[in-house]
């Protein structure tokens, strides 16, 4: 193969590739800042076994769609959802949005999430999948309104 068509190739290979992980954001850029940071938050608060620092991630009206569960709403019940059983803990956990649009006080975002479990048994389990956020200002924060996701298998 001449140098040129190894270079087109690589060429499109790499813009193939930037296209597949690209990230759109719509809105003031301080406040995708902010939604960016709730988010980090949020995975950090979910590994640290913070329950009650991920349900006020939430406003008080704020709903989950967990992936073949009824809907679940309320601060108490969000608790309750967040709360690890004993022994259990989150090694890692991280949300990449693939679009993130506000209009006004209503952003949406949606993307791919993963992580990993330690089970109190001692094993391992990964999971990745996709999700939807509708989120809310309240005041100048953001808070999750709606929160929907499911597993997506290899």
């Amino acid at each position: 193969m001449n140098q040129f068509k190894k270079i087109a190739i690589l060429t499109i290979t790499l813009f193939a590739s930037i296209n597949a992980f690209a990230q759109t954001y719509e809105g003031k850029p301080k406040d995708i800042q902010q939604i960016l940071k709730n988010i980090d938050l949020f995975s950090q608060y979910f590994m640290n076994g913070e329950a009650d620092k991920m349900a006020a991630c939430y406003t008080d009206n704020g709903k989950i769609f967990p992936d073949g569960r009824k809907i679940i709403g309320g601060t108490n019940e969000l608790h309750q959802f967040w709360t690890l059983s004993e022994g259990t803990k989150i090694l890692h956990h991280k949300i990449t949005p693939v679009e993130i649009k506000i209009v006004k006080k209503t952003a949406y975002d949606y993307g791919y999430y993963e992580g990993e479990t330690l089970n109190a048994d001692g094993e391992k389990s990964a999971w990745k999948g996709k999700y939807v956020i509708v989120w809310k200002k309240i005041g100048k924060d953001w808070k999750m309104y709606l929160d929907i996701w499911n597993r997506v298998m290899d």
